[in-house]
């Protein structure tokens, strides 16, 4: 009877076995691959649209430093950057529907490691080797910690994979843990947008916490949208279900609005400013929706968490140093002296001067032209050409104007 019995209980006990295996997927290493496969494309979609950007970049400074009259869309160098921008942008795209999401957004240092690197390489200024490392000094530090903390994100990062069917997606969305954290960001979401509004409190750290909250619902359903559109990609069609649209038109929507805010924090802060102090929050954010939407960390073990975060924490640092060490734009000033103007108020100090200092601007109509700069950066001057009054009983211009002249 025993004999005959153990076959069938042997039989009875391997359904289980394999369910106890496939509740472990940090064990199956084809997920490796995908984390991999995630990681590699994130890191080539960041910068591949770092390059874009700075190729869009370099086609504006080009047109402003000198006397073409095309518009910038006419020219090759700012569609090449365009090109290359969605292509970064479909790279990043697609790693989310490999990858998890804690894993995907860090890497988004690896714009700003391109971005310093590229700078520094298409500096025109020379430098002696002693200066040059001075001043790039917390670039290197910087990117050498990003790289850093890139490394232990992509070995330490969570290794969970789960199929997003419409069917899970579902459940994850109907969850408590997900509902309660959706509660307490719409409070916060609220209270930031109340003393942001209400209060006139444009801080940059309000402006980019509202950033962040939406980014990370934005992250949230473009991983659930790509996730879909894979599983439909490998033959279980997902895109009927209504989640899908659900998700798709969410993402949009938090994109427009996370846009519209990132925009009002460009025109009142710098842009160093705005991209460390967004990446921290927008990161911890985004990593917080993934961890309680799509239970990335579930499963894994504590030194793995303790290492990602360490992780993140040096890849902070990093950011941080590289946008320390980028130059501050001079502000805008009129070039004509106001305090002769009667009624009107003194836009100077002492009223004297007219010249602004615009060493480091690239704006139209500059009256100081700097010869050390290259070509590309030099200002676009204006002529000057002072009337000649018939009547000798009319006074002169309530105004001073600065003559300019250019050593050829």
């Amino acid at each position: 009877m025993e004999g005959g019995n153990s076959p069938s209980l042997q039989l009875q006990q391997l359904p289980l076995a394999t369910a106890a295996v496939s509740v472990q997927p940090h064990t199956d290493s084809f997920s490796y691959k995908e984390n991999l496969i995630g990681a590699l494309l994130a890191i080539f979609g960041h910068l591949v649209s770092s390059i874009a950007l700075n190729l869009q970049k370099y086609s504006h400074i080009r047109l402003a430093g000198s006397k073409d009259p095309r518009a910038y869309f006419r020219t090759k160098t700012w569609w090449s950057g365009l090109f290359l921008l969605v292509l970064g942008e479909l790279g990043v795209f697609s790693s989310y529907a490999f990858a998890p999401l804690s894993l995907i957004v860090p890497l988004s240092a690896v714009s700003v490691v391109a971005s310093a690197i590229i700078g520094i390489i298409f500096i025109k200024e020379k430098w002696k080797p002693k200066e040059f490392l001075r001043r790039y000094v917390l670039s290197f530090v910087g990117c050498g910690l990003a790289i850093v903390g890139t490394y232990l994100l992509v070995t330490f990062g969570p290794n969970s994979h789960e199929k997003m069917t419409a069917e899970n997606i579902t459940r994850h969305l109907v969850s408590w843990p997900f509902l309660l954290y959706m509660l307490v960001e719409i409070i916060v979401f609220c209270l930031l947008l109340y003393f942001y509004k209400e209060r006139n409190a444009n801080y940059i750290v309000i402006i980019l916490l509202l950033v962040a909250l939406l980014g990370s619902m934005t992250v949230v359903t473009v991983k659930a949208v790509a996730g879909m559109i894979l599983v439909s990609i490998q033959g279980a069609l997902q895109l009927d279900s209504p989640i899908f649209y659900i998700m798709l038109v969410c993402m949009i929507a938090t994109a427009i609005y996370q846009a519209t805010f990132l925009a009002q924090a460009s025109q009142l802060y710098d842009s160093a400013q705005i991209s460390s102090v967004g990446y921290i929050v927008s990161t911890t954010a985004a990593i917080s929706a993934g961890a309680t939407f799509y239970l990335d960390f579930m499963g894994e073990d504590v030194l793995h968490i303790c290492m990602f975060a360490l992780g993140c924490l040096i890849a902070f640092l990093g950011v941080f140093l590289i946008t320390r060490n980028r130059k501050k734009p001079v502000p805008f000033e009129p070039y004509i002296s106001m305090d002769a103007m009667p009624g009107m108020q003194n836009m100077h100090d002492k009223g004297i001067a007219v010249q602004p200092d615009l060493k480091a601007s690239f704006s139209y109509g500059a009256l100081e032209n700097n010869d050390s700069m290259p070509e590309i950066y030099t200002p676009a001057t204006l002529p000057i050409v002072q009337e000649q009054h018939g009547s000798k009983g009319v006074s002169a211009p309530p105004y001073r104007v600065l003559e300019h002249s250019k050593k050829e």
